[in-house]
């Protein structure tokens, strides 16, 4: 396990090689490591993509969708395990709220889990919503 944060190199680029990222998803078991080409796609057509790196390997990963004026969605933000709790996924969702600053909706959707991390970055319940989906994954 790293513990230097200090070697931690943010990037917004989208040269990261596909292999690379199945393996963070595939890492976190995320079911959309299952279907690589169409997540592939999804990540390099994504407005936004932020990757951290050690080295040459690929340590974590979040991105953003947005109609470039009002409103962003936050639908990945992933951390190899043994990097977590290191704050690579709080510089990566810095990076990208900052990016959006001033933008009348920031949203996304947090499991559970990560209900504090996201409440740390910002982040509040959207008044008394309840989140919605039609989901083709197998991770419920």
């Amino acid at each position: 396990m790293k513990t230097a944060q200090a070697e931690i190199e943010f990037k917004d680029t989208r040269e990261i090689e596909q292999d690379s990222i199945i393996a963070l998803y595939k890492a976190n078991y995320w079911s959309s490591s299952e279907k690589p080409d169409l997540l592939y796609k999804g990540l390099m057509n994504s407005d936004s993509l932020i990757s951290a790196w050690d080295g040459d390997k690929l340590v974590g990963l979040g991105n953003a969708i947005s109609d470039g004026f009002l409103v962003v969605y936050y639908p990945h933000l992933l951390v190899l395990p043994d990097y977590q709790r290191q704050g690579i996924g709080s510089g990566i969702i810095q990076r990208l709220t900052t990016r959006y600053a001033g933008f009348h909706q920031q949203i996304l959707i947090a499991d559970s889990n990560a209900l504090y991390f996201y409440k740390k970055c910002g982040f509040q319940r959207a008044g008394k919503t309840e989140p919605m989906w039609i989901y083709l994954g197998s991770d419920r």
